[in-house]
């Protein structure tokens, strides 16, 4: 039985449907990744919501499997190009050319890209076929934990993103201050939608309510968890930077105290983040009580069985899965950087300890772990406050009246 599906779930109900007044008709958008499974994990609804207000959309990334996941939308059609994550001259050169193309034959109105290589190769194409609205949103910056050659590349890369674009986001406002204070991009051209995040988190999906405790009781038997064990959960990519290495020493420092706990790690392992090393499935797998689950396209089920989620980042643009973990309840241990420090309110929805303190980052998973009132008060308020500041809706219609402003000014829509 598949208990994670929602197909009662909608941007909009029927009604409003009918309702709208389709403000951005034939507008011609294109969504601009290096990787489908970014806009699929990210965007998927945002797209939905542009369809519905009467857009053309265009998802544009490389021709991955997670493609398929978007064709059908409403309002949405894919159109692969080929933008390789890492450098690739000749690549990058005919992935230029391609976009370029796109933005010519399709008289594109706003080209809007994420990620680092999209937004380079979108930002130089767009301003060469003159897309009048070109906007760029900031997700985290590689280059914070790189050093040399390939640091400078990388952000002489984000600042040609901020010089071309129109305009540029960020999905919190920490990370706007880093990106100004690093002169990476100009005060004045640097924007937070709301309170931040990306798209914001769908509120129906993450409930804790979807699922019952014979359910959760099944997940935990499938993972040999007993029922009364807590669990810290990791969800994300499996990569140095997000702090992978300092959660496993942090974990078996937990363990040593005799601690019943279990560590769920939900994601795939990625060797290519651009910080020296890698995780590699043994180095977990040889810790007790831990579960590597690899990549799913439903963690909420995961999030229902938690008691804690963990992010010891080094970077993070913002922190999506926080949000996601507070909308079911579960507070989130993490790291004071920039980007977390948006979507964690310290003390209250959760902890933050500074990155790559292994010792710090167990005192505070144990103090949470240990302390069940404080760990249940701290859950409420998370959700409290996502549901009062990034449920997806109002995110998503946020990011509609910023289009409409932004063709307005370009003279497009009166």
């Amino acid at each position: 039985m598949n208990w994670c599906k929602l197909g009662s779930t909608k941007l909009l109900d029927d009604t409003d449907v009918m309702n709208t007044s389709m403000h951005l008709s034939n507008i011609r958008i294109a969504r601009i990744s290096t990787v489908p499974f970014f806009v699929v994990a990210q965007l998927k609804h945002q797209l939905v919501e542009l369809g519905l207000q009467g857009a053309q959309v265009t998802v544009i990334a490389s021709d991955e499997p997670e493609m398929s996941l978007l064709r059908g939308l409403t309002g949405v059609r894919c159109m692969p190009i080929d933008i390789p994550r890492s450098i690739s001259p000749w690549r990058d050169f005919k992935g230029l050319i391609h976009l370029y193309r796109f933005f010519m034959r399709e008289h594109t109105q706003i080209a809007h890209s994420t990620t680092p290589k999209a937004g380079l190769l979108t930002a130089l194409a767009a301003f060469l076929a003159g897309v009048p609205v070109r906007l760029h949103t900031f997700t985290g910056q590689p280059w914070a934990t790189m050093h040399g050659l390939k640091r400078w590349l990388a952000r002489t890369s984000d600042k040609l993103i901020g010089l071309l674009n129109t305009r540029c986001y960020t999905d919190s406002a920490s990370q706007r201050q880093y990106l100004i204070s690093q002169n990476i991009v100009k005060e004045n051209k640097l924007f937070v939608i709301g309170t931040g995040s990306l798209a914001g988190v769908d509120t129906q999906r993450f409930d804790r309510k979807r699922f019952s405790s014979i359910q959760c009781a099944m997940l935990r038997k499938e993972l040999d968890i007993p029922v009364s064990a807590p669990v810290v959960l990791f969800v994300g990519r499996i990569t140095v930077d997000k702090g992978v290495h300092e959660l496993i020493q942090a974990y078996a420092k937990i363990k040593t105290t005799g601690s019943d706990a279990h560590l769920v790690f939900v994601g795939r392992f990625d060797t290519e983040s651009g910080v020296e090393g890698a995780i590699l499935p043994r180095d977990i797998e040889c810790l007790p009580d831990s579960h590597i689950v690899g990549y799913t396209d439903c963690p909420e089920k995961y999030f229902a069985i938690a008691n804690i989620l963990c992010l010891p980042s080094y970077r993070e643009g913002f922190g999506t899965v926080v949000i996601e973990a507070a909308s079911m309840g579960v507070p989130t241990v993490g790291t004071r950087i920039y980007g977390l420090t948006d979507a964690v309110e310290d003390g209250q929805t959760g902890l933050l300890v500074e990155p790559r303190d292994a010792d710090k980052l167990a005192d505070s998973l144990l103090n949470l772990l240990n302390d069940t009132s404080l760990r249940i008060m701290m859950g409420k308020a998370a959700m409290q406050r996502a549901l009062a500041l990034f449920d997806a809706q109002k995110v998503n219609l946020l990011v509609v009246n910023e289009y409409l402003a932004l063709l307005r000014s370009a003279g497009i829509l009166k």
